[in-house]
């Protein structure tokens, strides 16, 4: 009986110690890899500019001086507007700025010839009054008359309708020997070697890029990459360009929910059109030397993430900042360095404050130096 009771004594403390040791635990330290995370949208391309061809005088419409189709440069004449009315006009307003520079020159000579006579009491203070009031009026008819001619060239000038950029003439509206006013439609010109693409987000896109303390639409000097978008062409290829985002609306389309950015895209070969609907590739955010550790080593807590290391052989918590995830990984944005161990073995079963033991290890993960995360559109 004493033999048995010993037994039963030295199995208890036997499982006593082997409670009280501590448990065995794996460390590791974070994967450092390149990080790109990107978005897939649809965006609609429109011209970098677009400027309507108006009429600025009256007349018939007697010349189209362009190819329709045909690309034109700034400054080409596009459109001849009957001229010769206005021509009149100019000779008339030269010839009337002629006649009024003969009578200011009469009116000169004769402030001449009586200021010595009235200073000899020959002329009297009422003739020289009226000969500097002549002077005067004639400087004024002048300065009307150099005025009309100066109006009277420019509507000379309007008659011919030049480019303002250098692009193309389309949605032509006035036909050769229709009579125009001033204001009337004749065309409008695009310019299409730089293009703008329209894209459409989601309010969670524009929240999470607030919080990655990215604001679409600025450009950050500091930072080593901006928000640059990849256009898909109808025939699924690649459009060689990439485009920056350099404009982002400052509220949310009320009707659809969306948020508007545009990016600028170069368009020497002219492949993008505006009006053309295309995919959108967009880069919206970039870790050049992201820190990813398992899934499967972070403790959530009321919404917040932690993970564990070891102080003194002991367990103990602390709060980070996920990135986005990579299938059984995720990027830690803040709280764990890239020298650091961590808890990398399942933490489910740990606690804070737990005794442990612990080996490291590495090679367990396989990350390429570089990889894309597809970020998922809300």
């Amino acid at each position: 009986m004493r033999q048995v009771f010993a037994g039963f004594l030295l199995c208890g403390v036997f499982v006593l110690v082997s409670c009280s040791e501590p448990t065995q635990i794996e460390l590791d330290r974070a994967d450092i890899t390149q990080v790109r995370v990107m978005g897939n949208y649809t965006g609609k391309v429109r011209a970098y500019r677009t400027v309507e061809l108006r009429a600025r005088v009256e007349g018939y419409l007697d010349r189209m001086l362009f190819d329709e189709g045909r690309k034109v440069t700034k400054g080409a004449p596009l459109f001849q507007i009957n001229a010769e009315r206005y021509k009149a006009r100019v000779e008339k307003a030269k010839a009337q700025l002629k006649k009024d520079e003969a009578q200011l020159a009469r009116a000169k000579r004769d402030v001449g010839r009586l200021r010595p006579l009235y200073e000899q009491n020959a002329a009297s203070q009422l003739d020289l009054d009226h000969a500097m009031a002549e002077l005067e009026y004639a400087e004024a008819n002048v300065s009307m008359s150099k005025a009309d001619l100066y109006q009277s060239e420019l509507e000379l000038g309007y008659t011919t309708v030049y480019a303002p950029l250098t692009g193309y003439v389309i949605d032509r509206t006035a036909d050769i020997g229709a009579l125009l006013v001033g204001g009337n439609s004749l065309a409008h010109m695009i310019d299409v070697d730089t293009v703008y693409v329209d894209v459409k987000l989601t309010a969670l896109d524009y929240l999470q890029s607030m919080r990655r303390k990215v604001r679409l639409g600025e450009t950050d000097s500091v930072r080593l990459w901006q928000p640059s978008v990849q256009v898909t062409l109808a025939d699924n290829s690649v459009y060689p360009q990439e485009g920056i985002i350099d404009f982002a609306a400052p509220r949310v389309d009320e009707e659809t929910g969306g948020f508007y950015v545009r990016a600028k895209l170069p368009n020497p070969e002219n492949s993008l059109l505006p009006g053309q609907v295309t995919k959108v590739r967009m880069l919206l955010h970039y870790y050049p030397a992201a820190m990813m550790i398992p899934l499967s080593a972070i403790l959530y807590e009321n919404d917040e993430a932690f993970i564990f290391i070891v102080q003194n052989h002991k367990l103990k918590k602390r709060k980070i900042t996920k990135g986005p995830e990579y299938g059984k990984y995720v990027v830690v944005e803040s709280g764990l360095s890239p020298d650091e161990t961590f808890v990398a073995s399942d933490v489910k079963d740990v606690r804070e404050g737990m005794s442990v033991n612990t080996t490291f290890r590495r090679g367990f993960r396989n990350l390429p130096e570089s990889i894309i995360i597809e970020q998922k559109n809300g």
